[in-house]
C-alpha cells in the first residue's frame, strides 16, 4: 500500500472503506454513480477561494473515474484528488448523506482546496475565451469583480443565452444607471424627495426627475425576485428609481445590481414610512383605498403633483381588490406617474399585463423585440448573487456537478392546494420523463442486448447528472434508486443529487432563502429543464436558464388525480402571470389584435397570462 494513501482516507472520510467493498459497489452500479448532499447550514468562511477564482476564473475540473485517475497518477496532488473524488460518493452513499451535511460540505472545501482553488469551469472553453461576461452589453463593465464574484462569473456557467439585448434596452439601461447614481440614496436629489415626504407636500416639477419606486419583499424567494423583476422593469417604463426595503431575510442574498460605489438599492433605514411590512390590503395610503375614499381621482386631467398625496401605497399581492386592479389601467398609470413616491408589494409577475397598457405597448416592443426574453435578460441584469451564496453554488457545482456532459435539472414543487399521494406523483414525473424523453433511459430486467452493452459501455452516452431540487426527499430516493437498481441504457454514467430537503418551505428564514438560491442558480446552469407548473421556483430557474422548460401538471381542483398528460412544453420562457386583471379600465386602448398574437393564457395555470414569442414587432 503506498504511504499516503492512509493520509487520503484520513482526509476523504472519519470511517474506513474497505477496498473489496468499494470495487463491488462500483460494479453493482454498473458505471452509475448516486450521490447524495447537503448544504452546510453555517456561514460559509470562503474568502480565501474567492480569491483563487478571481486569479483564475476558468479551469478543468477532474471528472472522479480511475480513467482519468491514471492520468493524473504521476502527481502526488493529483492522485490524492483523484482518490478522494472517487471515494466520496461510495461513503456519502453508505454513511448517509443526510446525518452528514457538515462533513460532505468539509469534504467538498478539502477538494476544492486540494484542487487549487475554485475553478470558473466553463465547458465552452477552458480558458473562458468562450463567455461573454457582459452578456452582449447587457452588464456595464468596470464594476469591482471581488466585490461581486458572480456578476463577471456566472457568463461561465449559462448553457444557453438564446437572445441577445435590444439596442435600445442597452440604452434603457445606461439612462437608468445614470439616473440611480443622481437620485439614489445619500444623493441631494433623494434627500430633497425625503424632505418633501416628512413634510407631507406633493412634489413640485422640479422633482420630476427623481420619482421613486420603493419595493417590499413578500412571499417566497422566487415570488420575490420575479415582483422585483416586474417592479424593476415598470421603474424603467416609469423613469423612475428602484429601491429595495430589505428585510433581515433578504438581506446578503444578492449584490447590488447597480454600477457605481454609492449607488446601492437598498433603502435607508430612516425613511419616513414606518412599518412597511405590516402595509396591506387594508391600508388607508393604499391605492384601492385612496380612489374609494375620494382622496384621489383616477382622471388624468384633474390629477397635478401638488393635488396627488407625497405617496401611494400600491398592493398588487393576491388578495388585491378590483380597486386596487386599477393599477393596470392606462388612465390610473398617468396619475399615478404625478406621484413622487409609490410603495409595492406584490407577489406575482405582472410584466404581461403591462403590455395590455397603450402608455407601455410602443416602449415594450422596442425594449423586447423577442417577447419571451424579459425575465431572461432583465434577471441576468439584476439578480447576482452575494459572494457568500456563490461560494455555495460553485463549490456544489464544481465538486459535484460540472464534470457531467449533460445536466438535467428537476424542480419539484408539491403545492397544498393541490397535492397528490408521493406514488402519483413520482409516477407522474416518470410518465413525463418517458414522454418528453428526459432523464436517462435504465435497462429492462430480461433485455441481455441492453445489460451487455451497458456493462461494457460503447462510449456514445454521455456522463449526465440529475439534478433534484424538491422540498421533499422522496422523489430524489426513488430516482435514486432507479439507476441503483438498473444501468443506463448504453452504459453511461449517471450522478443523482439533491442539495437540500427542508421538508417545507421556510418563508422569513435568510439561511432558507440562501439555500433556495444557491438551487435556483444551480438548475438554471443546466441543460434540459423539468418543473412543476404554477411555480415561480421553476419559472425563476428556467428564465435565468434561457430554457422553455417542460412542465409538470398540477392537478385542478384540488381533486388529488395526477392530470393528462402529465406534463406540457412550455411555448416560452417567459413566467406566468397568475392573476390576469379583471377590471373596467377607461381611457386610451391598445391593439387588441396584436395584444391577442402575444399575450396568451398560460399552459399551466387557467387564469394566468403571459407572454409568448410571436411575431417580431419594431416601431
Amino acid at each position: 500500500m503506498p504511504a499516503w494513501l492512509p493520509r487520503v482516507n484520513a482526509v476523504c472520510t472519519q470511517k474506513r472503506i474497505a477496498t473489496d467493498h468499494a470495487t463491488q459497489l462500483y460494479g453493482d452500479f454498473n458505471r452509475s454513480i448516486l450521490w447524495r448532499l447537503s448544504w452546510l447550514d453555517l456561514e460559509m468562511k470562503d474568502m480565501g477561494d474567492h480569491k483563487k477564482a478571481e486569479d483564475r476564473p476558468v479551469a478543468d475540473a477532474a471528472w472522479p473515474w480511475p480513467a482519468r485517475a491514471a492520468s493524473a497518477a504521476r502527481r502526488r496532488t493529483g492522485v490524492l484528488l483523484i482518490v478522494c473524488l472517487f471515494m466520496l460518493p461510495f461513503m456519502v452513499l453508505l454513511f448517509g448523506g443526510r446525518a452528514g451535511a457538515l462533513a460532505v460540505w468539509q469534504n467538498a472545501a478539502m477538494l476544492t482546496n486540494m484542487g487549487g482553488g475554485l475553478p470558473n469551469a466553463s465547458r465552452q472553453s477552458a480558458d473562458g475565451a468562450g463567455a461573454d461576461e457582459l452578456f452582449g452589453g447587457l452588464l456595464s463593465p468596470g464594476s469591482d469583480r471581488r466585490a461581486c464574484l458572480s456578476r463577471y462569473q456566472s457568463a461561465h456557467y449559462y448553457k444557453h443565452s438564446p437572445y441577445a439585448p435590444s439596442p435600445h434596452l442597452l440604452r434603457k439601461l445606461r439612462d437608468y444607471e445614470a439616473r440611480h447614481s443622481k437620485c439614489g440614496p445619500g444623493t441631494p436629489a433623494y434627500a430633497k424627495s425625503v424632505g418633501h415626504l416628512r413634510s407631507g407636500s406633493g412634489s413640485s416639477t422640479e422633482d420630476k426627475e427623481c420619482n421613486y419606486i420603493v419595493w417590499i419583499p413578500y412571499n417566497g424567494l422566487g415570488n420575490r425576485m420575479l415582483s422585483l423583476l416586474s417592479t424593476f422593469l415598470y421603474a424603467l417604463l416609469t423613469d423612475r428609481v428602484l429601491l429595495v426595503h430589505s428585510t433581515d431575510d433578504f438581506t446578503g442574498l444578492f449584490c447590488e445590481p447597480f454600477p457605481g460605489a454609492n449607488a446601492t438599492w437598498v433603502l435607508p433605514p430612516d425613511f419616513p414610512v414606518a412599518d412597511m411590512s405590516r402595509l396591506g390590503v387594508g391600508s388607508n395610503q393604499s391605492y384601492g383605498n385612496l380612489l374609494d375614499g375620494k382622496k384621489i381621482a383616477n382622471d388624468p386631467a384633474k390629477a397635478t403633483p401638488q393635488s396627488v398625496p407625497p405617496y401611494v401605497y400600491l398592493h398588487l399581492a393576491h388578495d388585491l381588490r378590483r380597486s386596487d386592479q386599477l393599477f393596470y389601467c392606462n388612465d390610473d398609470q398617468l396619475v399615478l406617474a404625478k406621484v413622487n413616491w409609490l410603495l409595492v408589494q406584490n407577489d406575482f409577475y405582472f410584466v404581461p399585463a403591462l403590455y395590455g397598457m397603450a402608455e407601455f405597448q410602443g416602449e415594450l416592443r422596442r425594449l423586447f423585440p423577442a417577447k419571451e426574453s424579459v425575465a431572461h435578460l432583465l434577471g441576468r441584469y439584476l439578480f447576482h448573487p452575494s459572494n457568500s451564496v456563490w461560494g455555495m453554488i460553485t463549490r456544489y457545482h464544481h465538486t459535484y456537478l460540472a464534470h457531467a456532459e449533460e445536466r438535467i435539472g428537476v424542480q419539484i414543487r408539491m403545492f397544498s392546494w393541490a397535492s397528490v399521494p408521493v406514488d402519483d406523483m413520482y409516477n407522474q414525473i416518470m410518465a413525463c420523463s418517458r414522454q418528453e424523453r428526459i432523464l436517462p433511459d435504465v435497462v429492462v430486467d430480461g433485455d441481455a442486448a441492453a445489460s451487455s452493452s451497458a456493462s461494457h459501455g460503447d462510449g456514445s452516452s454521455k456522463p449526465k447528472a440529475i439534478l433534484i431540487a424538491s422540498l421533499q426527499a422522496d422523489y430524489y430516493d426513488r430516482i435514486r434508486s432507479t439507476y441503483y437498481e438498473h444501468a443506463a441504457n448504453g452504459g453511461g454514467m449517471v450522478g443523482v443529487f439533491q442539495p437540500s430537503h427542508e421538508e417545507r418551505q421556510i418563508t422569513g428564514q435568510r439561511s432558507h432563502n440562501q439555500k433556495a438560491l444557491a438551487e435556483i442558480y444551480l438548475l438554471s446552469f443546466s441543460d434540459v429543464l423539468l418543473t412543476t407548473g404554477a411555480s415561480t421556483f421553476g419559472y425563476v430557474s428556467s428564465s435565468l436558464a434561457g430554457l422553455r422548460p417542460t412542465m409538470l401538471m398540477v392537478p385542478k381542483d384540488d381533486d388529488g388525480k395526477v392530470p393528462e398528460p402529465p406534463c406540457v412544453r412550455a411555448v416560452s420562457m417567459e413566467p406566468c402571470f397568475h392573476m390576469k386583471p379583471d377590471v373596467e379600465c377607461h381611457g386610451k386602448a391598445v391593439n387588441k389584435e396584436e395584444l391577442s398574437r402575444h399575450v396568451k393564457e398560460c399552459e399551466d395555470v387557467g387564469k394566468g397570462i403571459k407572454w409568448i414569442k410571436g411575431i417580431k414587432l419594431f416601431d
